[in-house]
Order: C-alpha cells, then structure tokens, then sequence
C-alpha cells in the first residue's frame, strides 16, 4: 500500500472561490510541498532514473525503459477491468476499457520515437555496465502477454527470486486471459464456443479453433451500426494489431542499435526476438478475416 499523501480534495465551490480570491492567478503560496508534488510524486521520478554510467545517451535509454513499463502498467490494469466487466455481462463497460487500452497502446509503441536515434556506437557506450539486465526480465509485460493469451511457463523462472512476483505471475499464467474472458460472454449470450476451447488449459497459447473462427466470421457478416459485437472484434483487433507493431518496431530498434549481437539477457538476441515478435494474438479474429 502506498503511503504517498493525497493532496487535500477540493469541491467546485471551494476552487471558484479560491480562483476569485486569487483575481484569476494560480496560488503561489503552500506551508509544504506542493500538491502536483504530492500527488504525482516528481522527486521519486526523480530519484529513479539512477544511471550507471555517465554516457549522456543512457539517461535517455532508462527514462523510455521506465515509460514503458508505467503503460504495461495501464495495460494489464484496462484489460483486467475489461475482464471484470466481461464477467459481469457488461459489454458497454468491456469495451469502453480496450477502446482505452488502444490508445494507452500507441502512446507506448510511439515510445520508440525517443530511442530512433541511438546508435550502436553510442548503446555500446553504456551496454556492458548494463550486466545481464534485459527487458526480458519486466514481470508486468509477462502480465501483458499473458493477458494477450501469449503464454509460457519458461518466462514466469526467472522471478523466483521475488516470491510475490513468482507467485501473482503463476497465477497468471493458470487464469483465463482476455480472450477467454470474451469466448466466455459470448457462449453466455448462446453462441455455439466448442467446450473444448472453453475447458482447455489456460496456460498455453493455443491456435485458431475453425468454430470459433466462424463465429467472428459471422460477426464480421453484420456490421451494421449498433453491432455491438462487431464493435468488439474491431476493438481487440485494434488492439492486437497495435500491440503487434510495438513488437515489431522493438525488433527493428534492437536491429537497429545493435545489430544481431547476443542478448544481454542470454538469448540469442535478434533472431530470438524476432521469433517471439512473430506470435500471434487473437488468432481467430484474424483467421476469420480468411473465412469472409
């Protein structure tokens, strides 16, 4: 639980006459620190970006890293909400949650804007002071993935160390993702989603089901205005699709800055995130596209 302190709330009234006492002007005068400080938490920003070298493109390469991870944050936070308002039969709720996620989405692929100028000269400048630290250690894009169906036990070994992690990322691993979740709605409305795909182990990817495919197919065939489920696949199909260009722009920058070197995380390093780059998610909503 954070024990940051809330900046004391204000009511309309209050603001108004304050803005009046204030002939227009901001405030100026606080006994402490300010309330933007208090809320959003500048100087523990601040004392985040801990660089361990001075190379001046390093800083640059820790702030984007920790961008990132605050939108897998949102990310897993939108699409587990999406999973709770899909639990309560409340469609309206579910989307209005991924239609956020696809925004919160290309801000993160828009990320790599930052990093389009790190040359490999100047990544090897800082990356051997980075020891083996890889982005393939983040817990919460495992959660992301995860969340996206792309599972693996493998990725969830290397947080052993961290108990809770360990535990909350297995824990993942075994429950529905967001897909299940949506498979699950529809067969409560009556859609014909085979057993089989809705009883199967949650803990592995699985390919494109030819029934569940046709049932988007079937969507697809009525996008008349007000299909709400037609809005529904073209959300997670946004979705998907820009979660796969993030991927994919990750691929090219590490090409990029770096080339076909090992991963400073062990892998192979190109070759191994472009093979990882190449999974698919939603496999049905765009197997369906092949069907119509």
């Amino acid at each position: 639980m954070s024990t940051r302190r809330s900046p004391a709330p204000l009511d309309a009234e209050t603001r108004a006459a304050r803005a009046a006492g204030n002939a227009g002007s901001p405030t100026v005068e606080f006994a402490a620190a300010t309330p933007y400080e208090e809320y959003v938490g500048v100087r523990q920003l601040q004392a985040l970006v801990r660089t361990v070298t001075d190379h001046p493109a390093e800083p640059s390469f820790l702030v984007v890293t920790q961008v990132m991870e605050l939108w897998f944050i949102l990310l897993r936070r939108e699409w587990e909400l999406a999973q709770d308002r899909f639990r309560a039969d409340d469609l309206d709720g579910a989307l209005a949650a991924i239609r956020r996620s696809v925004h919160h989405l290309r801000s993160l692929d828009a990320s790599w804007g930052s990093l389009l100028w790190l040359t490999p000269a100047e990544f090897n400048g800082f990356r051997d002071a980075l020891g083996e630290a890889s982005g393939f250690q983040s817990y919460e894009y495992r959660h992301v993935e995860f969340l996206l169906g792309l599972k693996a036990e493998s990725v969830v070994r290397p947080h052993r160390g961290l108990p809770v992690v360990h535990a909350d990322l297995q824990r993942a691993l075994h429950a529905p993702s967001l897909e299940d979740d949506v498979l699950a709605y529809l067969a409560r409305r009556g859609f014909a989603v085979p057993p089989g795909v809705l009883e199967r182990d949650r803990s592995v990817p699985h390919p494109a089901d030819p029934a569940v495919t046709e049932l988007w197919a079937a969507v697809y065939r009525d996008p008349r205005p007000g299909n709400e489920l037609f809005a529904l696949a073209e959300a997670l199909t946004d979705a998907a699709e820009v979660f796969t260009t993030w991927r994919q722009r990750h691929v090219t920058a590490v090409r990029r800055s770096m080339g076909a070197k090992p991963g400073s995380g062990g892998s192979a390093g190109l070759a191994w995130l472009e093979r990882s780059a190449a999974r698919e998610v939603f496999p049905d909503l765009w197997a369906a596209r092949t069907a119509l």
